[in-house]
Parts: C-alpha cells; structure tokens; sequence
C-alpha cells in the first residue's frame, strides 16, 4: 500500500494533526474514504492558527472524537485553548444524595 498523500501536509500543522490523520484513515475499509475528512482538518488552518488545529486535535484524540464535525467543534467553541485537565479525577459513580433512591426502595417495589 502506497502512503497517503496527506500525511505530509498533515504534518506540517503540527504531530497530533498528523496522528489524527493516521487514526482517521486507519479506521475506515479504505483509506480513500477518509481523504476529504482530512482534508477538512487541515484546511482548517485557513481559518484559524495552525497552533490552535493542533491543539483541537490533541483534544480530538484525547476524546476519541476524530471527524472533521468534531474539530470544527472544538475551535468553534474554543474548547483548544481550555487547559487540559488530566490531574482531576473521574467521577466513576454517582454522587449520594437526598433524591437518589438506594437499591433497597427498588427491590420493596418488586
């Protein structure tokens, strides 16, 4: 298989618009299908500073939101010039409160 021809242009943005690139196209049956999305991306860069495409598409690839919608998304809103919050922790459950009912009210029910 031939590389494509938008990793170098890609590459030129900047490594994660690069990489997310590389994951668009790996992720469909035929690289050919995901050109114009990529193309997309990089042409974002008409619109907004190549620093900021790069930084949407680090956060594309944190969130594994790798389309064009989603970068357009991103910058759009402003979303790439947020820090990144990695040291925060995740919510893995629900938070206890009053209006919450517990396992025990549910099973009275049945």
């Amino acid at each position: 298989m031939e590389p494509s021809p938008v990793y170098p242009v890609a590459g030129k943005t900047g490594e994660f618009t690069a990489r997310l690139v590389e994951e668009i196209l790996s992720t469909r049956p035929y690289p050919e299908q995901g050109y114009k999305t990529c193309l997309g991306i990089i042409n974002l860069t008409r619109n907004y500073d190549p620093v900021r495409v790069e930084a949407a598409a680090k956060r594309a690839l944190k969130f594994r939101a790798c389309s064009y919608r989603s970068m357009k998304a991103i910058l759009a809103s402003g979303l790439d010039r947020q820090p990144d919050n990695e040291d925060q922790p995740v919510l893995t459950g629900l938070l206890p409160h009053q209006n919450i009912r517990g396992q025990n009210i549910i099973n009275k029910r049945r």
